[in-house]
């Protein structure tokens, strides 16, 4: 199985142990990732696309336009690249007007889009059904310890005309996958709600709380641990777990993994190479 890989900023800054992880369960389960030469920014920044559309759209369609020279599908490990790309290619099938003046951005840089890519979240391919048997025949620890709340959050499920992976209000992938690794799953309100990444610089107070309230769902669920698929969720409820505790006077210690870190610490790979080491809240006592 072969893809067009697009990281994204966050796999190559903050999100590096995503990036180290994804790499490392693929190659153990031969899905070979091809990353995308020379890609830029998706444009997914709330700012770029409130006050300049067409800007935010044409930075998407390169990084298209890119792929489709590539002739793959393009899988990304990133939640909101995901929401940004599909939407980019529902705009650009649906407004003729808005398509020739990206394309006519894109000439100049000696490109032109014909909307043929297909977007991937790489959740998507990792718990497609030949995938997943590839990971039941390769488990090599069962994890049976673990109680996991998987965290769906906004653009993983929603707008369901865009993003197409799962059940909008009652998603089950990420669950599914827990119970193949041998972990038992944790039902609990939080897990669709939004964490309050967008409003951690404008409204710190109201972000803080959102990822709260998951949290302690999750907690008070019986789960001993938090499995999400996007870089801005992990941030919000791992990084900044230590700024809820102290700002709302409370012990949360729920650590948050990638649902890749998960996934390779069932396949046995070396806890470095998950880039667990970079964990906020550690993961050691489970």
């Amino acid at each position: 199985m072969k893809y067009a890989f697009y990281p994204g900023c966050s796999n190559h800054s903050m999100a590096k142990d995503y990036d180290d992880s994804t790499k490392a369960i693929c190659k153990v389960l031969d899905v070979e990732l091809f990353e995308i030469p020379d890609w830029n920014c998706c444009g997914s920044i709330d700012a770029v696309y409130s006050f300049k559309p067409l800007y935010s759209i044409a930075l998407a369609a390169r990084n298209l336009a890119i792929t489709e020279k590539m002739q793959m599908d393009l899988v990304t490990p990133c939640s909101a690249c995901y929401f940004t790309l599909n939407r980019t290619n529902k705009i650009l099938r649906e407004d003729a007007g808005t398509k020739s003046k990206v394309n006519e951005a894109l000439a100049n840089l000696g490109f032109n889009y014909n909307v043929s890519v297909r977007v991937w979240h790489l959740a998507d391919i990792i718990l497609s059904d030949i995938v997943l048997q590839k990971i039941k025949e390769k488990v090599k620890n069962q994890l049976t310890k673990f109680k996991i709340a998987s965290y769906y959050g906004c653009y993983l499920v929603r707008p369901p005309e865009i993003c197409n992976f799962d059940d909008p209000e009652h998603p089950t992938h990420l669950d599914e996958l827990v119970e193949t690794l041998g972990a038992s799953k944790i039902d609990y309100y939080g897990k669709t709600r939004c964490c309050g990444a967008s409003l951690g610089m404008t409204n710190e107070e109201l972000a803080l709380k959102m990822s709260k309230d998951i949290l302690l769902s999750a907690k008070n669920s019986g789960a001993n641990c938090l499995a999400t698929a996007c870089h801005l969720c992990h941030l919000n409820l791992d990084a900044r777990q230590k700024d809820i505790e102290s700002r709302f006077n409370i012990k949360i210690n729920l650590p948050v993994l990638y649902f890749t870190q998960i996934i390779g610490l069932a396949l046995g790979i070396e806890l470095k190479q998950l880039g667990l080491q970079r964990n906020w809240v550690s993961p050691k006592e489970i």
